[in-house]
């Protein structure tokens, strides 16, 4: 069974940085597309950020040099960094997964997801 567990979820003001983590079980990280997606409120999900199985990485609109993906081999982890943080970013950020290499940030690809972590960013 997948499980994908993330944290590192805070508010933070602008300008400010954060780390999320995702911690997988059931589920190898390292060989499998793995993503991130955010949704605020009333806004429908959008893609933030994806590391396939060869470690190709595409990013949202806008993303590009702010965030950056990564995973941990030796603790199954995928992370996301975030960094100049502003007010827009706020949303609940989650954790994706899907078998297979190759990837996406459409949220339709994935099979897996987390509960989510909220990020608040005030101004």
């Amino acid at each position: 069974q997948v499980q994908l567990v993330e944290s590192g979820g805070d508010s933070v003001q602008s300008g400010g940085s954060l780390r999320l983590s995702c911690t997988a079980s059931g589920y190898d990280v390292n060989s499998n597309c793995m993503g991130w997606f955010r949704q605020a409120l009333g806004k429908e999900r959008e893609g933030v950020a994806s590391i396939s199985g060869n470690g190709f990485t595409d990013y949202g609109d806008s993303l590009t040099g702010r965030f950056t993906i990564s995973r941990d081999y030796a603790k199954n982890t995928l992370y996301l960094e975030m960094n100049s943080l502003r007010p827009e970013d706020t949303a609940m950020y989650f954790c994706a997964a899907r078998h297979g290499a190759a990837c996406s940030l459409d949220p339709a690809y994935f099979n897996y997801w987390g509960q989510g972590t909220q990020v608040t960013v005030s101004s």
